[in-house]
């Protein structure tokens, strides 16, 4: 198990902690785009996918979330926005596949 940040002495440390982190996020990026499945399988029609109250709901409690941990906002804000079109653009893809 990687120290925590606050702990690490040395690159090595960093770069371990850095390396298990993003097998982390992917793995719980892998769950999202499992929800997006779901929302693909069970939004009635392809119009329903896209729904912008709803990315920005989103994109608005990322920011609000990032910046409650001290974290730039505006940067988790700019991946949010490419996290939230790279899974409508999935949905958008699932809608179809399940339907074809």
């Amino acid at each position: 198990m990687p120290r925590l940040p606050e702990d690490c002495r040395n690159m090595t440390e960093v770069r371990e902690g850095v390396d298990a982190t993003d097998r982390q996020l992917v793995a719980l990026l892998a769950r999202r785009f499992g929800y997006m499945r779901a929302a693909a399988r069970i939004k009635p029609s392809r119009e329903a996918v896209r729904d912008e109250a709803r990315k920005a709901s989103v994109i608005a409690a990322a920011v609000a979330e990032a910046e409650a941990h001290g974290i730039p906002g505006a940067v988790v804000g700019d991946i949010w926005e490419r996290l939230v079109e790279g899974s409508i653009a999935y949905e958008f893809t699932e809608w179809d596949r399940i339907r074809d």
